[in-house]
C-alpha cells in the first residue's frame, strides 16, 4: 500500500473571493443589488466560475455564492460588514467568514466551500514550503526574480502611485525592490541560476 502524500493544500492555488477584487468590479457599492459571474484562469485556461448575488441595500449586506463543487451544487450566503475607515472619508468592506465567524478580506475555496483561512486545517501559503537555502536565496535574488510581477503591479489599472501629493507606501515599497533588484549584477544571478 502506498504511502499518503505529505503535501500541504497551498493557498497561493486555491481560488479565491477578495473583497478588494469585488470592489473593483463594482460590487461593493451601499444601498445596491448586484449580481454577476466571476471567473479564474491561469496560463490561459479557465479554472472555475461562480454566480454572485451582493446585496448591500439591506440592513445586513450579504453575498450569495452559487456554484458546483465535483458536481454537486453550492448556494450560500456570506454576510458582509463595514467598518470606517481610519482616514474617516468612508468605509471599508470584509466579509464574515460562515464557519468562524472572524472577520476577512479573502475567502478561500478549499474542500468545497468559500472560508476565512483559518477554517483550514494544514494549509499553508507557498513561501512557508520553502527550505530553508530557497529562502535565503530568495531574500538576497529574490526581487530580480520577481521583477516582472513587480512592473505588473506598479501599471496595474488601479493602482495608485500617489495619495494627496505623496507617493503611497505600497509604491514605494515596489520601487525600492525594483531598484534592489536592478542593482544585482547579471554574473551574479547567472551562477546562482546554475548552481
Amino acid at each position: 500500500m502506498p504511502k499518503p502524500h505529505t503535501l500541504p493544500t497551498l493557498f497561493d492555488e486555491a481560488l479565491q473571493i477578495s473583497v478588494t477584487k469585488l470592489k473593483e468590479l463594482g460590487y461593493l457599492k451601499l444601498g445596491q443589488i448586484a449580481s454577476g459571474t466571476l471567473h479564474w484562469s491561469s496560463q490561459g485556461r479557465s479554472t472555475g466560475s461562480i454566480h454572485i448575488w451582493v446585496n448591500t441595500h439591506d440592513e445586513q449586506p450579504y453575498i450569495e455564492l452559487d456554484y458546483k463543487y465535483n458536481d454537486e451544487p453550492r448556494r450560500y450566503k456570506v454576510r458582509l460588514i463595514t467598518v470606517p475607515s481610519n482616514l474617516g472619508k468612508s468605509c471599508m468592506w470584509f466579509f464574515i467568514c460562515p464557519k468562524t465567524g472572524k472577520r476577512c478580506r479573502k475567502l478561500y475555496l478549499i474542500g468545497g466551500y468559500f472560508l476565512h483561512r483559518e477554517a483550514f486545517k494544514g494549509c499553508m501559503y507557498d513561501c512557508q514550503t520553502q527550505s530553508k537555502k530557497y529562502r535565503d536565496i530568495g531574500k538576497t535574488y529574490g526581487a530580480y526574480f520577481k521583477a516582472a510581477r513587480l512592473y505588473e503591479q506598479l501599471y496595474k489599472k488601479h493602482f495608485k502611485k500617489t495619495y494627496a501629493g505623496k507617493p503611497t507606501k505600497k509604491y514605494l515599497q515596489i520601487m525600492k525592490q525594483i531598484q534592489k533588484a536592478e542593482s544585482r549584477p547579471y554574473h551574479e544571478i547567472k551562477m546562482v541560476i546554475v548552481s
